[in-house]
């Protein structure tokens, strides 16, 4: 019986959007970017703001991708641009924005697979390997590394999984119903 719940469908069904990958990018950085763009009056180009951060552009981009997957910027002719729910996040005090964030996070392809995924475990968790292995299983031109990373970090903000490094293992927070 194990066995069998551990085997996720590669495909989505119908309704189940595509799992794609996350940006590697701390949530702390995606709040401060958050913050400098609101210092500087909710939208500034790219390129200055690179100039200012000191920050490799590749870096600046990264984050900008994350805040812009989480809904919390837009990024039209190449300027970044403070989305409404996006002002509503560093204007909330620390508990409603980690809700606000936590809310987006889980409606993500990616972490609704893994919470299938290891709700079908019987432990309701999967080692590093394991769930390397099944990253590059279903995000196959991806490096499995940064996802897993990026899984990690952000799950573990949204409450959605929990890390032990002792054990190597993560696991669901809360089983799905």
């Amino acid at each position: 019986m194990e066995a069998e719940n551990q085997n996720v469908p590669a495909t989505p069904s119908a309704e189940e959007p595509a799992v794609v990958p996350l940006p590697p990018a701390g949530i702390s950085k995606i709040l401060g970017l958050l913050e400098i763009v609101d210092d500087h009056g909710g939208k500034e180009d790219i390129y200055k703001l690179a100039r200012e951060l000191r920050d490799s552009f590749g870096e600046l981009i990264i984050i900008i991708k994350g805040a812009e997957v989480l809904g919390l910027v837009d990024t039209p002719g190449g300027d970044v641009v403070l989305e409404p729910l996006g002002k509503r996040v560093i204007e909330t005090p620390v508990n409603e924005k980690k809700r606000l964030i936590a809310e987006r996070i889980a409606g993500l392809p990616l972490f609704a697979h893994f919470r299938r995924y290891l709700a079908g475990r019987e432990d309701h968790a999967a080692s590093r390997t394991e769930v390397l292995e099944e990253i590059g299983r279903i995000l196959p031109t991806e490096r499995p590394k940064p996802q897993y990373d990026a899984l990690v970090n952000w799950g573990r903000y949204a409450e959605i999984f929990t890390y032990s490094r002792d054990e190597d293992k993560l696991r669901l927070v809360k089983p799905l119903a």
